[in-house]
């Protein structure tokens, strides 16, 4: 079994997929022109962080403030304390105050807007 493994690694140690010259060393021609052409442009994008919480503000052109509750425990206490957070999110949707929204991080958008809302969860009682 482990004579099996170690033939398999030589095997794979002398084919390569990087691209060599004659002497075995690597063709860094050819790897910065692969590169440059857009090699990683297949790359998938890292997971986003998301948020759901209600909107406290829609006084600003675009923009809302969202408040996100979380139940955070105490260290010392072993209870559960409610934390709140406000991040300022981009919005094209039109969300007003007491809706539920949910927000996703994205590029920076101005000094203190770096979520965007995605989606209206649940519009306010009218």
């Amino acid at each position: 079994m482990a004579e099996e493994n170690q033939e398999e690694s030589k095997a794979g140690a002398t084919s390569s997929n990087t691209p060599t010259t004659e002497g075995g060393r690597v063709a860094a021609e050819a790897i910065s022109a692969g590169e440059a052409n857009g090699a990683n442009a297949g790359a998938k994008r890292a997971h986003r962080s998301q948020k759901v919480g209600s909107v406290v503000s829609d006084k600003m052109q675009k923009t809302v403030v969202v408040r996100v509750d979380r139940l955070v425990r105490h260290t010392k206490y072993r209870r559960y304390v409610r934390r709140t957070s406000k991040f300022m999110a981009h919005d094209e949707l039109g969300a007003t105050i007491g809706d539920k929204v949910r927000i996703v991080e994205t590029r920076p958008m101005s000094a203190r807007k770096r979520w965007r809302v995605i989606e209206i969860v649940q519009k306010a009682a009218k």
